[in-house]
């Protein structure tokens, strides 16, 4: 029988509610920290499939999450499509060419640079417990882009927006070929053993209502779309943050089937306004989960009661922090699953 998560995020309203966080597997963890000074850098843990394997099977071991999360970036998309990618210490990560100097036509795809990750799904799903769904991911097509265009993370992406803005016709093919390798990236991952997905789109909230339409919404959909058409049964997550008002319009006309909330949205608003019935992912503020305590439990009582006439699923508004303590973790836990109703 399917686990908790698969149920709720297929439509299931259940209790006790499911629960797992955005960069579970990570900094926070002494077993990942240790790992990581022994193996190297982020991009060499990344592509090494049974290091990668072990750590998104690390929190499962530690505190078992209903999910166990994949264990990867966001940029490796871009990575199969030719474009070089490091990560520099203190600064993040980098890719060159930068499309705004070269444009789309100076890549030349390397899609053997995804292999490794379908690798370590099928390692994951071949030692997760029946009961646990195996969660993969890709970012969405407006996020990845920033990065592409820009060569590194920025602000407020006004290098991107303005690009985007000037020359519609090359930005519409950026992101067009971003779908269509983020298709293929989602396929392997789900041929591997995924059996659900997430698109973060984690820049989302940095355009204009009819910005966020054209290059967040319509991409989405055709993501969506496509692996429905592929596999019908495996629901795709949405988290598109810092959409704010906008966050019902990218629910309804995306396709997806659960939508995750960021910390700066309303729980009792998005309850009221996001289509019946659609499960819900979120939203405890991260840094109410770092600083632990009476606060963290009334305002994650907050969100389980907002959300408690509709599928939900237990999670943070965007990633664990690395200084979390791990005892606060637990006491979250315990709370979800404890919790009343």
């Amino acid at each position: 029988m399917p686990g908790l998560l698969l149920r709720t995020l297929l439509g299931e309203n259940l209790r006790p509610r499911p629960v797992w966080l955005m960069r579970q597997a990570g900094r926070y963890l002494p077993e990942y920290r240790a790992l990581r000074e022994q193996k190297g850098g982020f991009l060499a843990l990344v592509y090494d499939s049974a290091a990668a394997a072990e750590i998104t099977l690390q929190p499962i071991r530690r505190y078992g999450f209903d999910g166990a999360i994949l264990f990867s970036d966001i940029l490796i998309v871009p990575y199969a499509m030719g474009q070089d990618l490091e990560f520099l210490a203190g600064e993040g990560p980098h890719l060159s060419p930068r499309l705004v100097d070269a444009g789309l036509g100076a890549l030349h795809a390397v899609p053997e640079r995804l292999t490794p990750i379908y690798e370590t799904v099928r390692l994951v799903r071949a030692q997760l417990p029946a009961d646990k769904t195996m969660l993969g991911f890709a970012g969405s097509p407006w996020t990845v882009a920033t990065y592409m265009v820009n060569g590194e993370g920025s602000r407020d992406q006004h290098v991107t927006r303005e690009l985007a803005y000037r020359d519609r016709a090359a930005f519409q093919a950026i992101v067009d070929a971003i779908v269509g390798v983020t298709v293929d990236y989602l396929a392997g991952q789900i041929r591997a053993g995924a059996e659900a997905v997430q698109l973060f789109d984690s820049w989302a909230g940095s355009l204009a209502p009819a910005e966020f339409e054209r290059w967040v919404i319509a991409p989405n959909a055709a993501i969506v779309s496509r692996i429905k058409a592929l596999f019908p049964g495996v629901p795709v997550i949405g988290f598109p943050k810092g959409a704010g008002e906008k966050l019902p319009a990218y629910a309804r006309e995306t396709g997806v089937d659960a939508v995750g909330i960021d910390e700066t949205i309303d729980p009792l608003w998005a309850a009221k306004s996001l289509p019946a019935g659609l499960p819900v992912q979120g939203n405890l503020d991260p840094l109410l989960l770092l600083s632990g305590g009476a606060e963290m439990e009334t305002q994650a009582l907050r969100v389980l009661d907002a959300f408690a006439d509709r599928p939900h699923v237990f999670n943070l508004g965007h990633g664990i922090g690395q200084t979390t303590p791990l005892e606060h973790v637990g006491a979250l836990l315990a709370l979800v699953r404890g919790a009343r109703g």
